[in-house]
């Protein structure tokens, strides 16, 4: 076979464009730090690389996700810390207010306090996270969840509850909807109320009420009729009409049926009645406006009906301090979920790095001594061709 100059330098460059690439290859692996940026260099690692780059960015979302969520729950666990706060004050302000040796001024005055906490709890439930989203709103977050009205306050959200993943097959709820927060609170102990009949002439003053035997209860409406003059003889008569206890009331003494029992103070007349009745449910709001209007009306409301009054009211303000509670509680639940979380998420990431880079990690002391290797090998070749191409016949012929 004959080898012409023309088929020599052919061979030769492409035999340079090959070191050439080579150079370029190791050049980028340097620049990228990494030691294949192409899955066809090395396809079984890099099918490998890909799997796990997969699942750093599943993680990676995952922990988005959860930061996401910790930092609106620790805005609606810092709101309900100032809301149990604000409580606890009006609380404090109506055991104030129900003390017998005030003037109708002085509870004018406490109640002109309270309209201020009932604007602070307003503002509390229609709180902002740094995205302008109301915490309370439901799915509704554009939404102001709550207005004023005369008797309370209107819910203008929704009932949804927005949950993100934060690992595989676990998700956690980011905040809770204003209505089960500020409107799904029991009245009374949270099993029954007992309310006086306005028409009561007497002095029979509602004490605390407790459960003995919830299996005995069954959740009906009853009447404690008192039939004698102070308040010695009663019946308790059941939403039929049908007396199902009867005896004879000693002031300071508990009047127990079906599993409830009832204190009573004072003197009720013949003919004053208390409700028992199943708890149900009441907004925060409506149960603090009850409480502005009583002590508003003191002019015209007798002592022991304010009293009374209040009371049921200071009942319905400690079920609100149990419900913000629960709610704190489960917020601070989720919050250590994600905390635990977040730290699985984090050695998991760690791991899966480790995993890429001992696939596709450079080593870069092998990787410049390989290229400084390539750079003399290519510019050996280059002398070799200049000093072979120097050789022909013609130049000894002289």
């Amino acid at each position: 076979m004959r080898v012409t100059e023309g088929t020599g330098q052919l061979q030769f460059l492409t035999a340079i464009n090959s070191l050439e690439s080579g150079i370029n290859q190791t050049q980028d692996e340097i620049s990228s730090n990494e030691s294949f940026t192409t899955a066809s260099e090395n396809p079984v690692a890099a099918g490998e690389v890909n799997t796990y780059n997969q699942a750093l960015a599943q993680s990676q979302q995952y922990s988005t996700n959860a930061g996401s969520a910790q930092t609106n729950l620790n805005t609606e666990d810092n709101t309900l810390t100032q809301i149990t706060n604000q409580l606890q004050s009006l609380r404090d302000l109506a055991l104030e207010a129900n003390s017998g040796t005030l003037q109708p001024s002085d509870r004018s005055a406490i109640a002109t306090q309270i309209v201020q906490i009932q604007n602070s709890l307003l503002a509390l439930a229609n709180t902002q996270n740094g995205s302008g989203d109301y915490i309370f709103s439901g799915y509704a977050a554009q939404t102001q969840p709550f207005a004023l009205t005369a008797t309370g306050a209107t819910y203008n959200g929704d009932q949804g509850v927005t949950q993100v993943q934060i690992a595989a097959g676990e998700s956690v709820a980011t905040g809770d909807n204003g209505d089960a927060v500020f409107n799904q609170i029991k009245t009374g102990n949270g099993t029954f109320t007992v309310t006086a009949n306005a028409a009561n002439t007497g002095t029979g003053l509602i004490g605390a009420s407790t459960v003995t035997n919830a299996a005995n209860y069954d959740g009906g409406t009853y009447q404690i009729e008192f039939t004698a003059a102070g308040g010695g003889a009663y019946n308790i008569v059941n939403a039929g009409g049908v007396t199902v206890s009867s005896g004879t009331y000693t002031s300071g003494a508990n009047i127990s049926f079906d599993g409830l029992q009832i204190a009573l103070s004072g003197t009720p007349a013949a003919g004053d009645e208390f409700t028992v009745a199943a708890s149900s449910n009441q907004s925060l709001f409506t149960t603090v406006q009850s409480l502005v209007t009583a002590l508003q009306s003191t002019s015209t409301v007798s002592g022991t009906a304010l009293s009374n009054t209040i009371t049921a009211q200071v009942s319905n303000l400690d079920q609100a301090l149990t419900k913000i509670s629960d709610t704190q509680a489960g917020v601070g639940g989720r919050l250590n979920t994600i905390t635990t979380q977040q730290s699985v998420q984090t050695s998991q990431q760690t791991q899966l790095q480790t995993s890429i880079a001992s696939l596709q990690g450079l080593n870069y002391a092998s990787a410049i001594t390989q290229l400084d290797q390539q750079n003399t090998t290519l510019q050996a070749a280059l002398q070799a061709y200049t000093v072979t191409q120097g050789l022909t016949l013609f130049k000894f012929l002289q």
